[in-house]
């Protein structure tokens, strides 16, 4: 290969490869985030529906694993390509601005924009302690049509019964809110899947989506610390 292509090749994966990278694991990421929160609603349905549904996905293991591998290659491929492309950014601007406005179009620069590295990095820790508290936390169990199963339910139940910890999951969804606003529409965009003319649509569609997907979290552990999860 020849000097050349070297430096073609080098450019391509420093800008726009990192960008694509990160267009495409946000993708995955989001619908994971979206699939996971309609799992959970189910939780509004009683504890016999959601325990059904946890042991439903824990007995399928064989698609299961593979999914959450590659899961884990999606947020660690997603994390590193971010931080990357900030610390890109960093050194082509080393000094901050004084004083931050919404740059508008076409940049939506905005404080989601702003804080994405923050969020993102709060975001996987959140995601650490998430399943130590569920996926390998306490294993209640309980009788379901005659099986034993475990009560994914209770230890959900548990958890949201402390007020801190309920406060601490509602303070990390709506940051998992601000991730979203400016990921949904940035992710598209690096991309190259939005025609200019599409770009104030997208980006409120982003903004909904955002808000939908943070309100839903929101609402689950709010509502069994004061309702006990009782339907």
């Amino acid at each position: 290969m020849s000097s050349k292509d070297k430096s073609s090749s080098s450019a391509v994966w420093s800008g726009i490869g990192k960008k694509l990278i990160t267009g495409i694991t946000g993708i995955g990421l989001a619908l994971f985030v979206l699939v996971h929160l309609l799992g959970n609603l189910t939780l509004f349905a009683g504890s016999k529906t959601f325990n059904e549904y946890s042991h439903f996905l824990t007995s399928h293991g064989e698609f299961i694993y593979p999914a959450e591998i590659i899961l884990l290659l999606f947020f660690l491929f997603h994390i590193i390509m971010g931080i990357s492309v900030y610390l890109k950014k960093r050194k082509a601007r080393p000094q901050n601005y004084e004083m931050y406005k919404s740059a508008g179009k076409p940049s939506k620069q905005t404080i989601s924009s702003r804080t994405m590295i923050l969020t993102g990095i709060i975001l996987f820790i959140f995601l650490i302690i998430h399943l130590i508290q569920f996926k390998y936390g306490p294993t209640y169990m309980t009788n379901i049509d005659g099986q034993q199963v475990r009560n994914l339910h209770a230890n959900v139940i548990s958890v949201f019964a402390n007020p801190w910890w309920v406060l601490f999951y509602v303070v990390v969804m709506v940051l998992l809110g601000y991730h979203l606003r400016h990921g949904f529409w940035s992710m598209l965009q690096s991309l190259g899947a939005m025609k200019p003319s599409l770009t104030p649509v997208i980006y409120m569609i982003g903004i909904i989506f955002a808000v939908l997907i943070a309100a839903g979290f929101i609402i689950l552990p709010i509502w069994i610390y004061f309702t006990g999860g009782v339907v």
